[in-house]
């Protein structure tokens, strides 16, 4: 009589299992703080070009060009760090202090300029 092979046993698959590796600790950056912006304006609406300078652009006229809008004002956004700041609008090449703010100082040109004070000094 002819024997019947036996079948082979399989072990059923072991899964190996992955070397577990601690997170990496990443070191969070301190959140930086965000300095609120200034918004300057000025209502020109017969002028075709309008810069804010001063201090905050170290008086570089062509810095910061002011956009025009439909009513007749330019507006500027500026983000500024505590502090205080003299400023003027460049209007179509003539130098204006900011109607709207009465605070200014003389300059040693003999006449004066608009001054705006950021946070708490």
């Amino acid at each position: 009589m002819a024997t019947k092979p036996k079948p082979k046993t399989t072990k059923p698959p072991v899964a190996k299992q992955k070397k577990q590796v601690a997170p990496k600790k990443v070191a969070k950056k301190p959140a930086k703080k965000s300095l609120p912006s200034t918004e300057f304006s000025l209502f020109a609406p017969d002028a075709s070009e309008v810069f804010l300078i001063g201090d905050l652009t170290n008086w570089n006229t062509t810095e910061f060009k002011m956009r025009k809008f439909k009513d007749g004002n330019w507006k500027k956004m500026v983000t500024l760090k505590p502090g205080r700041y003299e400023y003027l609008f460049l209007v179509d090449g003539e130098w204006w202090t900011d109607p709207e703010n009465p605070d200014s100082t003389g300059n040693p040109f003999g006449s004066k300029n608009s001054v705006i004070t950021i946070g708490d000094l």
